[in-house]
């Protein structure tokens, strides 16, 4: 099979990450003595720079991982709760029934920071400045704009002269809109990141003490100061008004990260890893358990029959999460179940030869599952399912996700999904150079759901990094994408064509994909598309035409236009792998 590129093999190390610039960060460390722990930190703070319409340092980051001196496998959720004053009563008395998409409302603490201080504390062994030098360099001395970026800020130009000042002074200088591939710095956000370091070193001697000295000046010191005066400020968003935020300095120095075992299910020979129900992992495992049942090994990749399985069993694996999924720490989560052999025959059972139009979370003892009453239909010529969408008033405008994904000599493995505080979701907090988190607007503001909002809740995320083990416990894949309500769809064609059906790690990756738009966005305006599939413009012709055959709703969309996988491993033989998606013309791997 032709790949774009070549499936990556050596000895020492490999590094895979959306952004090229951020993978060879990553390496570097490698090559500087540094672990897979290390090179993931390194790789996602220069991210932070260099996708800014993919992510930001006030953005998110859940982290999945596995130490090789241990032999633990571990989460790490970064992602941030909303302000604990949040409530739907304060919504209610602003007459707002959905959370806006953009601006300081939807504002949750930002999670990625603390994320990374808590990864490197624990497993990391690099300084702290070692780790924070390209991240620094680059948004001090410029980097080349990608030009989605570009795209990205012409939609919302008007806005950021009119509305948002502190971001038009950064990504619109001198008025003007920068140039694809022209050399771009936020000069802001690289003394952000140097008084973190020089506070940290200023504060402590050693590095863990310098770790967590930078995490304080983020979380207790001058960044939360900056951001609490910031949010009083009312800023125009996606209702067309302006309106402040209500994180607070409390909310920021009352947060850490936590630490915990990852949800898994086995498929085929191997253990699947992923994050629990306050994201939306478990919807990977649900659907492998399900196709497992329906011997999808016995599909030929790329056929309707294989393609309307995987539609069809991920429709009902969203389902549930709509109707059970929620922050366990404020909602009764039927995981167990929902990860269960007997849940999955029955699940299985439900897929016929037809598309199903309904919604059909399954029946659980003790539960009953609620389905939210605003969902909005989105026809098939609409955007559903362009990844993590925020809106504007002058037009619609997507942020997406970044991702990284490492292993090391030593048999480490880690992959996470830096997403949030897009530039053109929230407006740009002057003096710091970067935007927070919209990723309240996940909840619901209907009372009753298990994602309804409640002051200091986690939002039920969609960022959803992977791992995979062997039967034996010893580790093999790290994995992820962007996406939003894509990255658990994508992801499963690639792991049934590698695990299952032998391609590589490239192979699987480049192979065309699709995924259904039946699934209620997570994102605003929270709608969907019924019996909705897109496809690749790859995807046989009669391929298309049987799934429509089945009753599925086919928009072609271009060649090479969905997905954004990387991944890296170990193979049986000890040989370090990786491989990196071609789609976007950023996704890089790199390695020996």
């Amino acid at each position: 099979m032709f790949t774009t590129r070549p499936e990556l093999a050596g000895t020492f190390g490999m590094v895979a990450s959306t952004h090229w610039l951020a993978s060879a960060a990553g390496m570097r460390i490698l090559e500087l003595g540094g672990n897979a722990f290390d090179a993931a930190v390194a790789t996602g703070l220069t991210l932070h720079v260099v996708e800014p319409h993919l992510n930001g340092l006030g953005g998110d980051a859940p982290i999945i991982g596995y130490s090789g001196k241990s032999g633990e496998t571990f989460v790490i959720c970064g992602q941030g709760p909303a302000p604990r004053g949040l409530s739907r009563e304060h919504f209610q008395r602003l007459g707002l029934e959905l959370v806006p998409g953009t601006g300081l409302l939807p504002a949750v603490v930002p999670g990625a920071f603390g994320a990374w201080t808590d990864l490197l504390q624990r497993f990391g062994r690099i300084d702290l400045r070692t780790i924070m030098t390209a991240a620094i360099e680059y948004a001090l001395n410029g980097y080349p704009l990608a030009a989605r970026a570009v795209d990205t800020i012409s939609t919302v130009a008007s806005m950021f002269t009119e509305h948002w000042s502190g971001s038009a002074k950064i990504y619109l200088p001198k008025g003007r809109l920068p140039l694809p591939g022209a050399r771009f710095s936020n000069p802001e956000l690289g003394r952000t990141l140097v008084r973190i370091l020089e506070l940290a070193e200023a504060q402590a001697t050693d590095r863990e003490g310098q770790i967590e000295a930078a995490r304080r000046a983020f979380y207790e010191g001058f960044v939360a100061e900056r951001i609490a005066e910031f949010v009083q400020l009312p800023s125009q968003d996606s209702s067309g008004s302006a309106h402040s935020g209500v994180l607070t300095f409390d909310d920021m120095c009352s947060w850490r990260p936590s630490y915990e075992a990852p949800e898994t299910a086995s498929f085929g020979d191997f253990v699947v890893c992923k994050t629990g129900p306050w994201g939306q992992g478990p919807v990977l495992l649900q659907q492998l358990s399900v196709l497992s049942r329906l011997n999808i090994q016995d599909a030929r990749p790329g056929t309707a029959e294989f393609m309307h399985a995987v539609i069809e069993g991920a429709k009902l694996a969203f389902a549930d999460r709509e109707a059970y999924y929620g922050d366990p720490a404020f909602v009764d989560v039927p995981t167990r179940t929902l990860l269960s052999s007997g849940y999955a025959d029955a699940r299985a059972a439900l897929i016929g030869s037809q598309a199903d139009s309904g919604f059909r979370p399954g029946p659980i003892d003790g539960f009953k599952p609620k389905w939210p009453s605003r969902i909005s239909v989105q026809d098939e010529g609409g955007i559903a399912g362009l990844g993590e969408p925020t809106v504007s008033p002058v037009g619609e405008s997507y942020g997406d996700t970044c991702h990284v994904d490492v292993v090391d000599r030593d048999g480490n493995l880690v992959s996470a999904t830096p997403s949030g505080g897009w530039l053109q979701s929230s407006p740009t907090i002057p003096g710091l150079g970067f935007a927070l988190s919209t990723r309240g607007q996940m909840f619901w503001l209907e009372p009753g759901l298990p994602n309804s909002l409640e002051g200091g809740k986690r939002p039920r995320t969609t960022l959803s990094p992977g791992l995979i083990l062997r039967a034996d416990g010893s580790p093999y894949i790290a994995f992820g994408t962007p996406g939003g309500d894509q990255q658990d769809q994508w992801t499963v064609p690639f792991l049934v064509n590698h695990l299952l059906h032998g391609m590589n790690l490239q192979e699987a990756i480049d192979y065309p994909t699709f995924h259904s738009t039946h699934v209620v966005s997570s994102f605003f305006p929270r709608s969907y598309t019924p019996n909705g599939v897109e496809v690749e413009g790859r995807v046989e012709p009669a391929v298309v035409a049987e799934m429509r055959a089945r009753g599925h709703v086919v928009r072609v969309r271009d060649e090479w236009s969905l997905g954004r996988i990387s991944a890296v491993g170990v193979r049986s033989d000890g040989m370090k792998i990786a491989a990196a998606n071609p789609r976007g013309m950023q996704g890089y791997a790199v390695g020996r």
